[in-house]
C-alpha cells in the first residue's frame, strides 16, 4: 500500500470511529481506498446489499416483499434514498416517504409486522428495521417470501408448511404420524440394553412424548418405529478415487435407531483394528469412534425430517464426510453453532429419546465433544453450514507428535505414500525455502518425516 493509500485509510478509520452511523453498519461496508477516494469528499457511502440489507433508490410496493421475508426469517433493514450500489441518491420528502413506507406495510401485510423507521444522512435517506416476527407467516398478497442471498422470492410450499407449524409453535415432529400401526420392538430392546427399563407399553410412549392419546403416533415415534416411511442413511465406503466404490449400504425406512448402530458397525470395518501385542490385542482407531457416533446421532437428530432426503456418508481412506439435510434451525447462527454456546433443538422429542439412552449429550455439546476428541491431533473436524445442509468432516487421526506450530504446516502438506522434493513442497508453504528446509529437517530428527535422497535430489514423505 502507497503512502497516500495509507493516509486515505486512517482517514476512513477515522471516520468509522468518530460516527459508525456515517457508514451505517460495518456488516456490509466492504472498502477499498481505491473505490472511496472519490466519494470521501462528497459524503457518499460505500455498501453493499446482503441477505439482510437492502436498498431502494425509490418507494416503490417491490420492498414489502422483502418486508415479509425478514418478518418470516431473520430480520434485516431497508434503506430507501440509496441505490443498488450503495450510492446516496436521498429521497425528496423524507416525511411524507415515512408515511408512504407506513401506510404500505401496514395496508399490505398480515398480520402487522414488527419494524421501525429511522431518518439518516441529515434526513436524506430511511433506515426500516424489520425484526423476526413471532406470528409466521407474514404474507403480502396472499404469498410469504424469503431472502435468497441478495434477492426476495417466494417462499415454496414446504417453506410456507414449516412457517405455518412454526408460529403456531409446532414442530414437524409433534404432527399425527401419517402410519398408525406402529411396532417399537428396537426402542424396547433398547430401553432396556440402556437403562433396564423392562416394562414398555403405551404409557412409556407417552412419557417420551411419542403418543397422544387424541392424535395417536407423532412424527418422532414414526421416525422411531421399526418400520416407517421416512428417509434413512446412505453410505458409501470409497477406494482409491470416487470411481472406486468398495461398499455401498442404505439403511432406509426402519428405526433411526437401528440406523445409528447399522452405521457404526460399518465404521468398525474400515477404521478399527486390532494389533497384537506380546500377549495382548489392543484396538487401534483410525478415526475416535466416539467423534463418528457423535456426529451420526446429531444429524440424526437435528435434521429436517420433512425433507425425503437420506442422511450422505462418504468414507475416504483419510476422512468421513457426513452430510445432513436442513441447515440449522431458526433462531441460531452458524457461530453459535460452532461454538456450542446456543443449542436449538428441531427435533426435541428424538433428542430426549437420544439423551435418555447416553447416545448424545441434550445440552447441544456435540461439536464441542467432537472438537475435544481431536484436541491431540494434527488435523482438525471441519463444519460447513449452508441454507440446505450440515456437513462435518472427520479427518483420520494423527496425533501431534510434539510439532510445534511452524511444523504442523509443513506437515499438512506432506504426504504418507509420495516422495515430495523441497522445490514441491516449498510454493504451499507460509515460509522461504530455506526455513521450510530448515523444518523439515528437524520434523526429521523427530522421527516424524523420512527424507531419503542428497543435495537437490533429497524428498520428504512422512513415516
Amino acid at each position: 500500500m502507497k503512502w497516500s493509500e495509507k493516509i486515505l485509510w486512517n482517514k476512513v478509520n477515522g471516520l468509522l470511529k468518530e460516527n459508525q452511523s456515517y457508514f451505517f453498519t460495518i456488516d456490509f461496508l466492504r472498502i477499498s481506498v481505491y473505490n472511496i477516494s472519490s466519494k470521501i469528499g462528497k459524503g457518499e457511502q460505500c455498501m453493499r446489499e446482503t441477505r439482510t440489507i437492502e436498498f431502494k433508490e425509490m418507494i416503490t410496493n417491490t420492498f414489502l416483499k422483502t418486508v415479509s421475508a425478514f418478518s418470516n426469517y431473520d430480520g434485516g433493514e431497508i434503506f430507501f434514498g440509496i441505490d443498488d450500489n450503495g450510492n446516496i441518491k436521498g429521497l425528496p420528502d423524507v416525511k411524507q416517504a415515512c408515511l408512504d413506507i407506513e401506510n404500505k406495510i401496514n395496508d399490505s401485510i398480515t398480520p402487522q409486522p414488527d419494524y421501525t423507521l429511522e431518518l439518516q444522512n441529515n434526513d436524506r435517506t430511511i433506515k426500516l428495521t424489520v425484526k423476526s416476527g413471532l406470528q409466521k407467516p407474514y404474507l403480502y398478497k396472499s404469498k410469504a417470501y424469503k431472502r435468497n442471498d441478495t434477492a426476495t422470492i417466494e417462499a415454496d410450499t414446504l417453506e410456507l408448511s414449516r412457517l405455518i407449524l412454526e408460529g403456531k409453535n409446532i414442530r414437524f415432529e409433534e404432527l399425527p404420524c401419517e402410519d398408525q400401526e406402529l411396532t417399537f420392538d428396537t426402542l424396547c430392546q433398547k430401553l432396556k440394553e440402556c437403562i433396564q427399563i423392562e416394562t414398555f407399553n403405551q404409557d412409556t410412549l407417552k412419557t417420551l412424548n411419542l403418543y397422544n392419546s387424541a392424535t395417536g403416533y407423532n412424527n418422532a415415534a414414526g421416525i422411531l418405529a421399526d418400520k416407517n416411511h421416512f428417509p434413512g442413511i446412505d453410505i458409501v465406503r470409497f477406494g482409491e478415487n470416487i470411481s472406486v466404490i468398495h461398499k455401498r449400504a442404505t439403511f432406509d425406512h426402519i428405526s433411526i435407531l437401528a440406523g445409528y448402530e447399522k452405521v457404526s458397525e460399518v465404521f468398525k470395518d474400515y477404521y478399527q483394528y486390532e494389533e497384537i501385542q506380546g500377549t495382548e490385542r489392543k484396538k487401534t482407531e483410525k478415526i475416535p469412534e466416539a467423534a463418528f457416533r457423535e456426529a451420526i446421532a446429531n444429524a440424526l437428530i437435528h435434521r429436517a425430517w420433512d425433507v425425503e432426503s437420506q442422511i450422505k456418508i462418504s468414507m475416504f481412506d483419510d476422512r468421513i464426510e457426513i452430510i445432513s439435510p436442513g441447515g440449522l434451525p431458526f433462531g441460531i447462527t452458524e457461530d453459535e453453532y460452532l461454538s456450542g454456546k446456543l443449542s436449538i433443538l428441531r427435533n426435541r422429542n428424538l433428542a430426549n429419546v437420544f439423551y435418555r439412552l447416553g447416545f448424545v449429550e441434550i445440552f447441544g455439546t456435540g461439536i464441542t465433544r467432537i472438537k475435544q476428541l481431536y484436541e491431540e491431533g494434527l488435523k482438525q473436524p471441519d463444519f460447513e453450514v449452508s441454507e440446505n445442509t450440515i456437513k462435518i468432516v472427520l479427518p483420520v487421526f494423527e496425533k501431534n507428535l510434539n510439532l510445534t506450530e511452524d511444523e504442523r504446516k509443513i506437515y499438512k502438506i506432506l504426504s504418507k505414500t509420495m516422495l515430495k522434493s523441497i522445490s514441491e513442497i516449498a510454493p504451499y508453504a507460509p515460509f522461504g525455502k530455506s526455513k521450510t528446509t530448515q523444518l523439515l529437517k528437524e520434523m526429521g530428527k523427530k522421527g516424524v518425516v523420512k527424507i531419503e535422497g542428497r543435495g537437490r535430489g533429497t524428498k520428504y514423505v512422512i513415516k
